[in-house]
Protein backbone atom coordinates (compact mmCIF):
# COMPACT_ATOMS: atom_id res chain seq x y z
CA UNK A 1 0.00 0.00 0.00
CA UNK A 2 1.42 3.42 -0.97
CA UNK A 3 2.94 5.60 2.13
CA UNK A 4 0.80 9.03 1.30
CA UNK A 5 2.09 10.45 4.79
CA UNK A 6 3.44 7.96 6.83
CA UNK A 7 6.41 9.22 9.11
CA UNK A 8 7.23 6.35 10.39
CA UNK A 9 7.88 3.66 7.52
CA UNK A 10 8.42 0.13 8.99
CA UNK A 11 6.63 -1.14 12.23
CA UNK A 12 8.62 0.94 14.69
CA UNK A 13 8.37 4.19 15.74
CA UNK A 14 11.72 5.96 16.50
CA UNK A 15 10.35 8.92 18.21
CA UNK A 16 7.41 10.22 20.33
CA UNK A 17 5.78 13.39 18.29
CA UNK A 18 6.54 16.49 20.26
CA UNK A 19 3.83 18.14 20.30
CA UNK A 20 4.02 20.84 17.87
CA UNK A 21 4.79 18.16 15.56
CA UNK A 22 1.36 16.39 16.45
CA UNK A 23 -0.34 19.06 15.38
CA UNK A 24 1.43 19.57 12.42
CA UNK A 25 0.53 15.78 11.51
CA UNK A 26 -3.17 16.26 12.58
CA UNK A 27 -3.89 18.98 10.42
CA UNK A 28 -2.47 17.23 7.24
CA UNK A 29 -5.04 14.69 8.49
CA UNK A 30 -7.53 16.95 7.57
CA UNK A 31 -6.15 17.90 4.41
CA UNK A 32 -5.99 14.20 3.62
CA UNK A 33 -9.56 13.63 4.78
CA UNK A 34 -10.68 16.27 2.53
CA UNK A 35 -8.66 15.30 -0.40
CA UNK A 36 -10.39 11.68 0.15
CA UNK A 37 -13.84 13.81 0.02
CA UNK A 38 -13.20 15.55 -3.18
CA UNK A 39 -12.06 12.08 -5.09
CA UNK A 40 -15.14 10.40 -3.58
CA UNK A 41 -17.17 12.52 -4.74
CA UNK A 42 -15.52 12.37 -8.26
CA UNK A 43 -16.09 9.03 -8.39
CA UNK A 44 -19.85 9.77 -7.61
CA UNK A 45 -19.99 12.16 -10.54
CA UNK A 46 -18.60 9.77 -13.39
CA UNK A 47 -20.89 6.66 -12.51
CA UNK A 48 -24.70 6.32 -12.72
CA UNK A 49 -23.96 3.17 -10.86
CA UNK A 50 -26.51 3.81 -7.95
CA UNK A 51 -25.05 1.18 -5.55
CA UNK A 52 -21.28 2.35 -5.95
CA UNK A 53 -22.82 6.38 -5.36
CA UNK A 54 -24.76 4.76 -2.23
CA UNK A 55 -21.34 3.11 -0.97
CA UNK A 56 -19.49 6.31 -2.28
CA UNK A 57 -21.97 8.53 -0.45
CA UNK A 58 -21.75 6.58 2.62
CA UNK A 59 -17.84 6.62 3.06
CA UNK A 60 -17.92 10.34 1.91
CA UNK A 61 -19.93 11.01 5.26
CA UNK A 62 -17.52 9.22 7.54
CA UNK A 63 -14.66 11.32 5.88
CA UNK A 64 -16.38 13.99 7.13
CA UNK A 65 -16.73 13.02 10.49
CA UNK A 66 -12.96 12.36 10.68
CA UNK A 67 -12.17 15.81 9.26
CA UNK A 68 -14.86 17.17 12.50
CA UNK A 69 -12.21 14.43 14.57
CA UNK A 70 -9.24 15.59 14.00
CA UNK A 71 -10.14 19.21 14.11
CA UNK A 72 -11.42 18.96 17.30
CA UNK A 73 -8.19 17.41 18.15
CA UNK A 74 -6.25 20.11 17.19
CA UNK A 75 -8.15 22.64 19.29
CA UNK A 76 -7.54 20.80 22.37
CA UNK A 77 -4.10 20.48 21.21
CA UNK A 78 -3.41 23.92 19.84
CA UNK A 79 -6.46 26.00 21.74
CA UNK A 80 -5.49 28.80 19.40
CA UNK A 81 -6.48 27.11 15.79
CA UNK A 82 -10.53 27.36 17.02
CA UNK A 83 -10.18 30.88 17.49
CA UNK A 84 -8.73 31.65 14.48
CA UNK A 85 -11.72 29.56 12.93
CA UNK A 86 -14.14 31.41 14.32
CA UNK A 87 -12.66 34.56 13.43
CA UNK A 88 -12.72 33.61 9.76
CA UNK A 89 -16.50 32.68 9.93
CA UNK A 90 -17.44 35.65 11.41
CA UNK A 91 -15.77 37.45 8.78
CA UNK A 92 -18.25 35.63 6.12
CA UNK A 93 -21.02 36.32 7.89
CA UNK A 94 -20.61 39.86 7.66
CA UNK A 95 -19.63 39.66 4.13
CA UNK A 96 -23.09 37.62 3.57
CA UNK A 97 -24.94 39.99 5.45
CA UNK A 98 -23.09 42.43 3.46
CA UNK A 99 -24.34 40.72 0.74
CA UNK A 100 -27.99 40.39 1.73
CA UNK A 101 -28.12 44.15 1.57
CA UNK A 102 -27.42 44.74 -1.63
Amino acid sequence: MPEFSNPFPGNDVPKKLKKDELIRAIRFSVAAEYEAVQFYEQLMAATDDKLSIDVLKDITDEELKHAGQFLRLVEYLSGDDMKKYQEGYQETENMLKKLKKR
